[in-house]
């Protein structure tokens, strides 16, 4: 039978899930509302509509002779537009085919087309392939395996995922756009979507409490090794991918660049971080559980093991997921047969470099963090029974 405590909690953790659940909505309405009184810079002053390709004209087009099952050339297409105010017109349109326009159309296939106003109509341009069907697809297949494998742990963990990528894409993203810090605002809803995602998950246990910390102290650690470091280093937004783009477009908005490296670094580490966290809470808990005589000292020392099996694979898995992401220009530097000195002095290596370390030093200060924290609340609870029966 439950007691009064655990159905408290249960009713706690229920009413958190409604307000995640609200706050989503919330974030996804409130959303827009945040762009009023911004610039609004004809970067892209056309339309973008879905479109079919009615039949293919002419075509002079050639097998690549690096890239197998590539093309390059020029089509002429007869497209139908499908959505928009431009709905159900038909136009011919040149399609030139090259490494950075790489749609090869087909009669009957589905395409995205760029619509721009001209003296005499509107001209249609083939844009890219059609592909959010599929990513929908996709993301089906993700929620639908959490949820048959995860069962109520697999739902809390979608309603998790939306809020973490609700509160990035909805507040952390506008809020920046506005002018505000940008390491103020990135560190605030890194700590709010991490909170909310360990309650969603785990609900008001010590054990969530402790991850919470342990995470909180790891990220801050990562972020402020990062802005040390892209200091020292002197990396900023600029070397960043698309960073130059960012930066010009800072100037027709109100955006403070600064700290954008230190919150792409937060982000891409926050993960990882909870990972860490939890699972050497959990351990312990279980540990101290079975043993509850243990002492301060032996139990710190049960968490520390296991951090450093864990921190290992994770700074590891943190490193390559960086590396992942440059694979291309490795092999770029390679090629070049470019020399040590060269490499590591380069700007944008210097960053790969920051922003892969700064996430594993992140990892590995979580692990005496949280087994710390771990020890506090778990012994200190202990210490309070030990009072209640005297």
């Amino acid at each position: 039978m439950r007691t009064r405590k655990e159905n408290a909690k249960e009713i706690y953790h229920f009413i958190l899930i409604v307000a995640a659940i609200l706050a989503i909505i919330i974030m996804a309405a409130v959303s827009p509302l945040l762009k009023e009184g911004l610039p609004k810079p004809d970067y892209y002053n056309q339309d973008f509509e879905d479109a079919k390709v009615l039949r293919v004209i002419q075509e002079d087009i050639q097998q690549d002779g690096v890239i197998e099952g590539f093309f390059t050339g020029k089509q002429t297409l007869e497209v139908e537009v499908l959505s928009g105010k431009y709905q159900g017109l038909i136009q011919e349109t040149v399609n030139v085919i090259d490494l950075s326009h790489t749609v090869y159309a087909t009669e009957g296939m589905e395409v995205i087309v760029g619509i721009r106003e001209a003296e005499e109509g509107p001209k249609v341009w083939v844009y890219n392939h059609k592909r959010k069907n599929y990513l929908y697809v996709l993301a089906a297949l993700f929620f639908l395996l959490l949820i048959f494998f995860g069962r109520k742990k697999g739902v809390y963990a979608i309603i998790a995922l939306l809020f973490t990528t609700a509160i990035l894409l909805f507040a952390l993203v506008p809020l920046i756009f506005r002018g505000y810090s940008t390491v103020l605002v990135s560190s605030v809803c890194a700590i709010l979507a991490l909170v909310v995602s360990f309650l969603v998950i785990g609900g008001f246990e010590k054990k969530t409490l402790v991850a919470i910390l342990g995470t909180i102290c790891g990220i801050l650690a990562a972020g402020l090794v990062s802005f040390v470091f892209s200091s020292l280093t002197r990396v900023s937004v600029v070397n960043l991918e698309k960073g130059s783009q960012i930066v010009y477009m800072a100037l027709d908005y109100k955006i403070k660049v600064k700290g954008i490296m230190y919150a792409s670094i937060l982000i891409a580490s926050l993960g990882a971080i909870m990972d860490v966290a939890m699972s050497i809470s959990s351990s312990m808990q279980e540990i101290y559980e079975l043993n509850p005589a243990i002492s301060f000292q032996e139990l710190f020392k049960r968490g520390m093991n296991i951090g450093r099996d864990i921190m290992g694979t994770m700074a590891n898995t943190l490193i390559l997921a960086f590396m992942g992401g440059s694979f291309s220009l490795v092999m770029l530097l390679w090629g070049y047969n470019m020399t040590l000195r060269q490499i590591s002095n380069l700007p944008f290596i210097a960053v790969e470099v920051v922003q892969g370390l700064s996430g594993s030093i992140g990892i590995v200060l979580t692990v005496p963090f949280t087994a710390f924290m771990a020890c506090l609340l778990y012994l200190r609870h202990r210490q309070g029974k030990i009072k209640k029966v005297n």
